[in-house]
């Protein structure tokens, strides 16, 4: 899954980039280095400008809710819930189809975090059967230092409680695409604990490469089997994961240092 992740390129980099022709300075946001759900996040989309004359689709970074809200909720209240979408059944679910149909995204990132889970863990967990232990979290990045773009979608809900000129009146939300997790080797492991990203979750974010990027952003392309293509996993060998601190556990700290590298897993926790 993805539910936290680190984000603190500065807009002008990520225009560089992703070849962004349009985003409004106003709307620039401060690094975070704990994104959690429901926060404001930085998405890359193609989309016509609103009110331009030219109706071709323009590549804008823009600022969205995570947590996607479908446009036939009758309340936002579950978006909190539905900041990931997984891959195998994004194309079906009635949440998410029409979104990946016409309304994909790029959400740009440093990297994830994730907290380990072990083998049988999970499953007892989900019976109730085992309390939930204090779990090592790592930080999933490029090898290669580049930016770690995620496959999401994005969606527009209108809130029928609000007169049209209320500048709270449209959301504009998201959700991260994930995938099953490599279970091949990470291009550079830690020196103890999990050797590939399996070992650390099930599940991880759907990187996009940049060869891809193009496709899955172009609007015009809504066919169903034309765009499951673009969800297949990117190549093997292409991350480096290793232990951070506990603190970004807690979703108030914030800061560079939550991306400090340790030795190995804190004393007393999983792995």
């Amino acid at each position: 899954m993805c539910g936290r992740y680190a984000s603190s390129r500065r807009p002008e980099d990520l225009a560089g980039v992703f070849e962004i022709e349009k985003w409004e300075p106003e709307e620039a946001l401060a690094p975070d280095f704990n994104v959690a759900p429901t926060k404001e996040v930085y998405a890359v989309l193609d989309r016509p400008v609103k009110d331009a004359e030219d109706p071709r689709p323009v590549r804008q970074l823009r600022t969205l809710k995570w947590g996607l809200v479908p446009s036939w909720s009758k309340t936002p209240e579950g978006g909190a819930r539905m900041i990931n979408a997984r891959a195998e059944t994004v194309h079906e679910k009635p949440s998410y189809r029409r979104a990946f149909s016409s309304r994909r995204c790029v959400i740009p990132a440093d990297g994830y975090y994730e907290w380990v889970t072990a083998p049988g863990e999970r499953d007892l967990e989900v019976e109730g059967k085992k309390k939930r232990p204090r779990k090592q979290p790592y930080f999933v990045t490029p090898a290669d230092g580049s930016v770690f773009a995620m496959a999401g979608l994005y969606e527009f809900w209108r809130d029928k409680t609000l007169p049209d000129e209320h500048p709270l009146a449209w959301w504009v939300t998201c959700t991260v695409i994930t995938t099953e997790a490599e279970s091949s080797p990470l291009a550079v492991a830690p020196d103890e604990g999990p050797r590939s990203l399996a070992d650390i979750h099930p599940r991880m974010p759907l990187m996009l490469t940049p060869d891809r990027w193009d496709a899955w952003l172009d609007p015009a392309r809504t066919d169903v089997e034309d765009l499951r293509p673009l969800l297949e996993p990117p190549p093997h060998g292409l991350m480096r994961a290793f232990p951070v601190s506990t603190a970004v556990s807690n979703v108030r700290n914030n800061g560079p240092e939550l991306l400090k590298e340790l030795e190995g897993p804190e004393e007393g926790t999983l792995f």
